[in-house]
């Protein structure tokens, strides 16, 4: 069991604050603990003193599969920070077409506007289910107007994030139906605990926006070439540095971004 789950499960208790490290427990919201906050790599890029001051307005929250955080079009009111689960950034065409632009897991931040009033250009969908945290996005706008490492650390991020859509981008326009699905499959393997992935054929399809058919050739393929088994709504990544050589560009050049990103943070 994960910090986030012990944090999850610890029994509620009057509002308090330790010496070392700060804990807020509301009587109808879990505790928000230090250890608790870094499990989502931004949260824990910020200096001590910055992130315990979020506590009061962070909320331990369950991510369900299928919950939609925000739609195109309407308003953000809460930031999340996923600490297990995984966030889809997808566009919806009128006709009800889908196609994701982004993935957003442990390393990131969902909904951030930092402009009042300020509307959706995407809908966000928990694609796998686990923990994460949330706050109010006014209280992100206050403390990000107050200066200092998060505004920073958030605007790294954002680069980071733009370099991922500009990699699907030009990947859904020139990559190979195989290539697609490798990158898929490793931006779901690093935000994920283990090699094994719950995820159907028509699912990825829908991400993709293209033909189940399609998919299932691609993943024959790979299962074919060793990287990869496919069983029943599972897939086992089996050759990870396969799947990375066979996505080439597709993947590596948003991969080296949020590498230069980790770097960069560590510095703040």
């Amino acid at each position: 069991m994960n910090n986030t789950q012990l944090n999850a499960t610890e029994k509620t208790a009057a509002p308090r604050m330790t010496v070392r490290s700060k804990e807020f427990n509301v009587a109808s919201r879990p505790v928000v603990s230090y250890s608790g906050a870094q499990q989502n790599e931004l949260l824990a890029a910020l200096p001590r003193d910055v992130l315990e001051s979020l506590f009061e307005h962070l909320e331990l929250v369950t991510l369900p599969f299928g919950k939609e955080l925000f739609e195109f079009g309407g308003a953000m009111e809460y930031v999340h920070f996923p600490t297990t689960a995984i966030v889809s950034l997808l566009y919806v065409m009128e006709d009800g077409a889908t196609t994701e632009i982004a993935v957003v897991g442990h390393e990131g931040v969902v909904g951030v506007s930092l402009f009042e009033g300020e509307r959706a250009m995407c809908s966000a969908v928990v694609q796998a289910a686990g923990y994460g945290y949330r706050m109010k996005a006014q209280h992100l706008r206050d403390a990000f107007n107050q200066g200092g490492a998060l505004p920073a650390l958030l605007m790294r991020y954002n680069t980071a994030l733009f370099a991922q859509m500009a990699q699907n981008a030009v990947g859904g326009r020139h990559s190979s139906i195989e290539q697609k699905l490798c990158r898929w499959l490793l931006d779901r393997l690093d935000r994920s605990p283990s090699n094994e992935l719950k995820v159907t054929q028509e699912m990825i399809s829908i991400m993709l926006g293209v033909r189940r058919e399609s998919i299932t050739a691609a993943a024959g393929k790979l299962q074919d070439d060793g990287l990869i088994t496919y069983r029943r709504g599972n897939i086992t990544v089996l050759d990870r540095s396969g799947l990375e050589a066979y996505a080439g560009e597709c993947y590596k050049v948003a991969k080296t971004e949020y590498d230069r990103l980790l770097v960069d943070v560590a510095r703040c």
